[in-house]
């Protein structure tokens, strides 16, 4: 599997009394299939997995697969404590018709680099699907490091990699030492330098209310190679970044950026709450002003092309 263009992890909408709202999420999927994202993920960190149950994870990537029909690539997420958890959700989604699977290394455990592979590995096996793999050390305490890239490697299907470390250095190893392996963004504010190193692919919360804008940034870089665009509409995404990061509000920005483009997010799950006036205040302000700058960038660029 190619994974291409801006994959979204997507929301999962809330009802106050905590319940799934299946309508909102159908909306939310149609509303990014049209707005042109080019893969969703069903049960990453972003839809709040680890507050869900096995079967509801199992239902809700079953809708969101049935939701896509066919219209883009579905990955499922498997992170979970324990194996038998991940090997669930990972048999499931072979069985529904999903495109691919994440995987990530289990939290908590810490384990060993080879205990780790052979995780990853038992996961694959019971999928038999092209596999993205999720390496986010600052969540999960272990590093997906060049023992696990070469064991791991001895599946075929482990074709791609979110890398969220933050670490610049392992962008260049794996662009240089691991090309086989997809490089797909999963540090936001690191997009520009990704694109720079050949990544084709960025796995972004931030565009399930700005899909648009995140689109602008992956054209620019990665289909047209025009990084002075690129550069000035990272720029301009930057503050947001800086929002989604602060204070650990991450997925409570991301839900209300949705509810403020116009569709229902509902609160996040316990332990988390909603953002109070001021945050949501700030953030209202950050989006204004990036959505207009980036329209600028873009007016711009089409000036240029038709003189």
């Amino acid at each position: 599997m190619k994974f291409e263009g801006i994959i979204t992890p997507v929301i999962t909408p809330f009802k106050t009394d905590g319940v799934v709202d299946f309508d909102a999420l159908a909306e939310q999927i149609d509303h990014l299939l049209a707005a042109g994202v080019h893969a969703i993920v069903s049960g990453g960190s972003t839809g709040e997995y680890y507050a869900q149950g096995l079967d509801e994870r199992i239902a809700l990537a079953r809708f969101a697969r049935e939701r896509t029909a066919g219209r883009a690539p579905l990955i499922v997420g498997t992170g979970a404590i324990r194996r038998e958890d991940s090997i669930a959700v990972a048999q499931a989604a072979r069985e529904f018709g999903a495109d691919a699977i994440l995987i990530g290394s289990p939290p908590y455990a810490v384990p060993t680099e080879r205990e780790n592979a052979l995780n990853a590995l038992a996961i694959d096996r019971a999928a038999g699907l092209p596999v993205m793999l999720y390496n986010y050390p600052g969540r999960m305490g272990v590093e997906m490091g060049r023992e696990f890239l070469d064991r791991v490697g001895r599946s075929r299907n482990f074709c791609a990699i979110k890398e969220s470390s933050g670490d610049i250095n392992r962008v260049h190893l794996l662009a240089r030492d691991y090309p086989h392996i997809q490089l797909s963004c999963g540090m936001d504010d690191q997009a520009l330098e990704f694109f720079a190193w050949g990544a084709r692919s960025w796995v972004c919360a931030g565009s399930n209310f700005l899909p648009q804008e995140h689109i602008a940034l992956w054209q620019a870089c990665a289909v047209e190679g025009d990084f002075g665009k690129g550069r000035r509409i990272m720029s301009a995404m930057m503050p947001l970044m800086r929002v989604l990061e602060q204070g650990g509000k991450f997925i409570q920005c991301v839900k209300h950026g949705v509810e403020m483009a116009g569709r229902r997010a509902g609160p996040p799950r316990p332990p988390l709450k909603a953002l109070n006036k001021d945050d949501k205040r700030e953030l209202e302000q950050v989006v204004r002003v990036l959505r207009a700058t980036v329209a600028g960038v873009e007016d711009e660029s089409k000036l240029r092309a038709a003189e």
